[in-house]
């Protein structure tokens, strides 16, 4: 039987294995940040802990920035002592860490639960990577990302939309337990099924880890990048943080419940009672790029890379100004949307831009630090959202100032990388139609 080289038979039982692991680490990931927030102030009597917004803010500026650096040692770890050995202790640490979450309610035991499972998911990000490429060849690599990131947005799609709802009903805590139970999944599938991609390499290390890092971090145009691309995800960090407390505190969301409400009984002949609530803003962001990803991949292919990122971070600057336009439901899911066509402008083609300005021997390694954007973005957004939150929204009751300021940070990053385009790209690479 002749062997597929592209398409979806062209995959190895081992590709699979992989996407359908994607699908439940980040499913329980996106499940349990779409309301991680939320949980962490909520009253007690109503199901959440009641630590302060400066204490939740702290968790929200400790955790994901964490998750986005361990990756920098992970993947060297990977080649030394086997990928598969790597996810075990990354399933082990994640099932554990969900948990425990779920269990404790003292500030401290929370804090350290939730770095236990930072530490699973920070192993995991490179490997599965890894995998995905060591399962792909030149002929089918597009087909086989392609596939691999809607994996990511489907898991942050049906799990906030079909299981948080209803186990929140019952305890917050079922949602933490629920995302511990992906992880036994995860063990099983890691088991019984997956296999190591490639040898281990006994000559990597974590020298060659910091030596790599000075090495990306001597080249200043790369840097000056990724600290002004990081204002963009200052803003997107909102999302599950000061946006997640804005809906649940402040916003009447009757009207999109109406509309959907009616929808859904046009198809089921009965009267239905869904309810937008705080998990359903993971739900649209993931929902938009799912449907309007591959259209708008499609059209900014055509543009340069700076000027389309600068015209995504335009448009969720945008959307983050649209917040505060009114409380009224649907502008709040117009500037949502906005905002979310701006991240599918903005980051896949920051992903293409370092891949251009690399060396040519240093592609994948400048790829694997262009994530620093998120490291800055969410330690920043983390720590900084919280009492802006408290000031404009607790105290002075004008959510719509908040809103405005983290716009403007939008914008103070758009005419940085206006400035970078003219003073750095075309000075240094004038002529170059990629740029």
């Amino acid at each position: 039987m002749k062997k597929h080289e592209s398409g979806i038979r062209s995959f190895s039982k081992n590709y699979w294995t992989a996407i359908g692991m994607e699908f439940f680490e980040r499913g329980a990931y996106y499940g349990v940040l779409s309301i991680l927030s939320v949980y962490l102030i909520l009253n007690p009597s109503e199901g959440g802990l009641g630590f302060s917004r400066e204490a939740a803010g702290a968790i929200m500026g400790t955790i994901p920035p964490l998750l986005y650096f361990i990756p920098l040692f992970a993947g060297a770890l990977a080649d030394r002592y086997g990928f598969r050995n790597i996810l075990m202790i990354s399933f082990t640490c994640l099932t554990l860490g969900y948990f425990l979450t779920g269990c404790m309610t003292s500030y401290g035991l929370v804090f350290a639960s939730l770095v236990i499972m930072a530490v699973g998911a920070g192993l995991f990000k490179p490997v599965i990577s890894g995998t995905i490429a060591h399962s792909t060849t030149e002929k089918n690599s597009t087909l086989g990302f392609g596939i691999f990131y809607w994996s990511i947005n489907l898991g942050a799609f049906l799990f906030p939309l079909l299981l948080v709802p209803t186990l929140k009903k019952h305890s917050y805590s079922y949602v933490f337990w629920m995302a511990a139970a992906a992880g036994v999944v995860l063990l099983l599938l890691n088991i019984f099924l997956y296999k190591d991609p490639a040898p281990k390499n006994k000559e990597g290390s974590l020298t060659k880890v910091a030596q790599d890092l000075v090495s990306v971090f001597k080249d200043w145009r790369f840097v000056l990048m990724i600290l002004i691309y990081s204002g963009f995800w200052i803003m997107y960090f909102q999302i599950y943080g000061t946006v997640l407390w804005y809906v649940n505190e402040h916003m009447d969301m009757g009207p999109v419940n109406q509309a959907v409400n009616g929808f859904l009984s046009v198809f089921t002949g009965r009267e239905m009672h869904w309810a937008f609530d705080v998990e359903h803003v993971t739900v649209l962001n993931a929902g938009v790029i799912i449907l309007l990803q591959l259209f708008v991949s499609r059209i900014v292919s055509r543009f340069k890379a700076v000027p389309t990122i600068i015209t995504g971070v335009v448009l969720g600057s945008l959307g983050m100004a649209i917040l505060a336009i009114s409380r009224y439901a649907w502008v709040f899911i117009i500037g949502s949307v906005v905002f979310t066509l701006g991240e599918m402008t903005a980051h896949p083609k920051f992903n293409s831009f370092v891949g251009l300005i690399a060396p040519e021997d240093k592609k994948g390694l400048y790829m694997g630090y262009s994530f620093f954007c998120s490291v800055i973005g969410s330690f920043v957004g983390g720590f900084i959202g919280a009492p802006l939150y408290k000031y404009f929204v607790d105290q002075m009751n004008r959510p719509d100032y908040l809103w405005l300021l983290f716009s403007a940070v939008g914008f103070t990053t758009v005419i940085g990388l206006v400035l970078f385009n003219r003073l750095v790209i075309k000075k240094n690479a004038a002529g170059n139609a990629h740029y």
